[in-house]
């Protein structure tokens, strides 16, 4: 086993990796920018170095910066948690040249899924359903045009090496074709630094489903149910449950066999997630697979018991996996809402600042994941999502229940935050009944007024 695992994050998932490295008796070192200087994941570790500025450009993202602190701390592992440098192929292969075991799958293996287009060849070459669109890389944009004509509007154009959603536009017909594929290559360009694009048709109202994948380096692969991620705003993700409340028994066996199926197609290693659209008549589309963490790995945690960081840190040092397919047993319901600090009345802009008060909720059922504190000053440099709030019971129900009152013990006060929003959404009659599509955001929204979010009755939030 590692006696000491650097890590190459901050925030929760930092604090997360953290926890677990204790209970496994393994000593951590931390990474901060000096934004984060007193982050608790910096005072919690058992040791800590600065790497750079605030900029994630000058610190975070600096591959050499990183591997120049494991060395100097003499590390046997990193562990990349999630963004960042996660899911770069040259950093993992960086710390493989190193000799410092990635955790996480192999650095060949990340290329392979990462580039979009490729994944989806992958997979398709082992008979897995996937969405139609291009078979690779689009040069141009007039190609492309002739793409999107033959398998019919609208379609969806996408970064090859995107994710959060990034690089992603909608086309809805010729018209606004050119103008949606431009903004892609440029978004994509910004945030990934290649601007290579490929086009998707467009499933209407479909239902966004993850299986979680677990791997040895022995070849054993299992999965661990399904999380319904189908609550986003602007493709990103803002509420995640399991199991999914759409999907059937027999449904769920068959996605999962596909997902196990995928995940041996590429020779996974470690945790990572297959990604599926489902449509309003269950069938079911690969779109891509992610070779991390997740944000919401908290959910398969709850319903199944399994600690996915540790089988991580396990995995990584040659261990197998001790439990097959059949110990796998789900038999509550979990729900995760993320706690932004976000203004949603003025079109969830980012509100950083000084938390002047923090009391985050209890009992049972609950789970908080967070990095924040009273004092604690949220920087504008990193992502707005400042904790999350997973709440767990018998059935869904129940779950939702404690969603509710969890929300309402929370006090944040000092910035804005999402909380008011997912409580509208956790009242909301028809997310209560079916759960969501993943257009359900947009019809939420949709004719609210002005201040609706913070007219709620919420006392919690200033």
């Amino acid at each position: 086993m590692f006696e000491k695992i650097l890590i190459a994050n901050r925030g929760e998932i930092a604090l997360r990796i953290i926890r677990t490295c204790k209970e496994l008796g393994i000593k951590t070192v931390a990474v901060y920018s000096e934004a984060d200087e007193q982050s608790l994941h910096v005072q919690l570790a058992d040791g800590a170095i600065c790497i750079g500025p605030a900029q994630s450009s000058e610190s975070y993202l600096k591959p050499d910066r990183i591997i120049s602190a494991a060395e100097i701390a003499d590390v046997d592992a990193i562990h990349p948690g999630y963004g960042f440098l996660a899911e770069k192929a040259e950093f993992a292969e960086q710390c493989e040249s190193c000799n410092i075991n990635f955790i996480g799958p192999p650095s060949d293996v990340i290329s392979k899924m990462g580039d979009k287009s490729i994944a989806r060849e992958t997979i398709r070459k082992s008979r897995i359903p996937v969405i139609p669109g291009s078979e690779g890389t689009l040069e141009s944009r007039s190609e492309a045009l002739k793409i999107a004509q033959k398998i019919g509007f609208p379609v969806i154009i996408k970064a090859v090496a995107g994710g959060g959603g990034k690089g992603m536009r909608l086309a809805r017909n010729a018209m606004t074709f050119s103008k949606e594929f431009d903004t892609a290559q440029l978004e994509a360009e910004k945030a990934f630094g290649d601007n290579s694009v490929y086009v998707e048709k467009y499933i209407t109202n479909p239902r966004h489903i993850e299986f979680q994948i677990i791997a040895d380096k022995q070849g054993k692969t299992l999965h661990l149910g399904e999380r319904d991620c189908s609550v986003q705003r602007r493709y990103q993700k803002l509420i995640e449950e399991a199991p999914s409340p759409f999907l059937t028994p027999d449904l769920r066996k068959k996605m999962g066999r596909y997902a196990i199926r995928a995940a041996e197609a590429c020779n996974y290693v470690n945790a990572g997630t297959i990604e599926f659209l489902v449509d309003k008549d269950g069938n079911y589309y690969f779109i891509e697979m992610n070779t991390r963490i997740q944000v919401e790995h908290g959910v398969t945690e709850e319903v199944t018991g399994i600690d996915l960081i540790k089988e991580q840190i396990l995995i990584a040092a040659g261990e197998s996996l001790k439990f097959d397919q059949r110990d796998i047993k789900i038999n509550q319901h979990a729900i995760e809402t993320r706690i932004c600090a976000e203004d949603p009345d003025r079109n969830f802009s980012p509100s950083p600042g000084e938390i002047t008060l923090y009391y985050q909720p209890g009992g049972q059922g609950v789970r908080v994941d967070t990095h924040i504190y009273g004092g604690y000053y949220i920087p504008t440099h990193y992502d707005s999502m400042i904790g999350k709030l997973i709440t767990t019971g018998k059935t869904r129900d129940l779950a939702l229940d404690r969603m509710h009152r969890a929300l309402g013990e929370y006090i944040i006060r000092g910035v804005k935050t999402t909380i008011p929003f997912n409580m509208a959404v956790v009242n909301d009659p028809i997310f209560r009944r079916v759960g969501a599509t993943t257009n359900f955001i947009d019809e939420f929204l949709n004719g609210k007024p002005k201040n609706f979010f913070n007219n709620k009755p919420i006392r919690t939030h200033e």
